[in-house]
């Protein structure tokens, strides 16, 4: 399933039928954030992060969220694996945390062969970390490479998953080539190597 079925499930549930389903755009996000801004968390979070690329998920005319990639000099995107990084998504609407960690879940079996079992442990790390979001609420992952992810929302620590393959795997729903929309993944990447 893609992430157009996603949000088609996401965007009301059930408010809008898979059947009528569009297609997602995404579209460069031009304000203070995206010029450089360096968010306070990232200070201490990623020091040397920098903006690498942003980029606005739209579905059917509807804005999903605005998403943003923060990464060190040097950032790879094909070993964005082995790298730290923050990604964070600026809400434009209002999710369920349960509905966000089942979709996280699918997207992720895009790039990996994921068992009933782990996904079912990865989902209630995900719902025990990953509030409710509503329109205007700030989620940010930050990789940590051997490590696993921490979260953070409106730039307040709220829970990590300590497991280094959930971690590669919840990040690539974005940064993998196998993501559901490359071009997202384009634009969070615009300025790699730069």
């Amino acid at each position: 399933m893609s992430a157009r079925l996603l949000l088609a499930l996401l965007l009301g549930a059930g408010m809008m039928p898979a059947a009528v389903a569009q297609a997602v755009g995404t579209s460069s996000v031009s304000s203070a954030a995206d010029s450089g801004e360096q968010r306070a968390e990232l200070q201490t979070l990623l020091p040397q992060g920098r903006l690498v690329g942003s980029g606005r998920l739209t579905f059917w005319g509807f804005q999903v969220y605005d998403a943003r990639l923060w990464a060190p000099p040097g950032f790879k995107p094909e070993s964005f694996g082995t790298q730290t990084l923050a990604l964070e998504l600026s809400y434009l609407r209002a999710f369920a945390a349960s509905d966000v960690a089942e979709r996280s879940i699918s997207e992720m079996r895009r790039s990996a062969t994921i068992s009933a079992e782990q996904a079912d442990k990865w989902k209630a790390a995900l719902r025990q970390v990953l509030p409710d979001v509503n329109k205007g609420d700030r989620v940010m992952g930050v990789h940590r490479p051997g490590v696993g992810a921490s979260f953070l929302m409106n730039g307040k620590a709220i829970g990590e998953i300590r497991d280094a393959e959930f971690a590669r795997l919840f990040f690539g729903i974005w940064l993998s080539p196998k993501t559901s929309e490359p071009a997202l993944r384009n634009a969070l990447l615009a300025g790699a190597g730069a």
